[in-house]
């Protein structure tokens, strides 16, 4: 297998200290995601349900998706070369269903999004993560920088489909037992409607949908057009 050497400029490198931290985190990141793939295959194998389903695996997916908003802290002091806003949005959405919807309800929990988002989700950060690994070693194999600049063509739409899915199974529970609602009268004069949040918050899928995967296209096409170039 062949290995390309990614170059980086003197302004994105971080020192020392940082790279090795960062290695260590994409490492662990790495592995968590690991063991959650290989625990939802190993679940499904064994014919589990959906119903048990969750119960198997959220303490290492609300660990490790969670442990995901550092990398907002990353962007922010520029350990990373990365853009906050871009980023934020896209840890954002993922940790808000774990802890927001997920968490808070026990329909999406058997919703058929959640193995979808599973699925998307960890084979995503298992190469995402082992990338960014290899990135900073200088040293990425050739097949993984491809997989880091392609597979989110099926599954980035299939992640959003399961993300959907879960909160649109959610719905019903929320309004009937209004979650984090907040009615009038209250002493603070305030209102605030979850289950009428979440379906704006739903409704925000379609501008911001295109916006976040005409980026990944962006980062596609300048990491991989040489090589789709010379394909040709």
């Amino acid at each position: 297998m062949s290995a390309k050497s990614l170059p980086k400029t003197k302004s994105s490198e971080p020192s020392a200290l940082g790279k090795t931290y960062l290695i260590a985190y994409n490492g662990i990141q790495t592995l968590g995601w690991s063991y959650l793939f290989l625990q939802s295959v190993t679940y499904f194998l064994n014919r589990g349900t959906l119903d048990d389903y969750w119960n198997e695996i959220k303490c290492t997916l609300i660990i490790f998706q969670t442990a995901a908003l550092l990398e907002v802290l990353h962007a922010a002091i520029k350990l990373v070369p990365s853009s906050v806003i871009v980023v934020l949005m896209q840890v954002y959405s993922r940790v808000f269903l774990v802890l927001g919807i997920l968490v808070a309800t026990d329909s999406a929990t058997v919703s058929p999004g959640l193995p979808l988002c599973i699925l998307a989700w960890s084979i995503t950060e298992i190469i995402r993560y082992a990338y960014y690994a290899f990135n900073l070693l200088n040293v990425v194999p050739q097949l993984l920088l491809f997989l880091r600049y392609s597979t989110f063509l099926v599954l980035y739409p299939l992640g959003i489909t399961g993300e959907l899915l879960c909160m649109y199974h959610s719905l019903d529970e929320i309004h009937e037992k209004q979650l984090y609602t907040i009615s009038m009268p209250n002493k603070w004069n305030f209102i605030f409607n979850y289950y009428y949040i979440l379906i704006f918050y739903m409704f925000l899928y379609i501008p911001l949908f295109p916006y976040l995967f005409g980026h990944m296209l962006k980062q596609r096409r300048k990491m991989l057009g040489d090589d789709t170039k010379k394909s040709k």
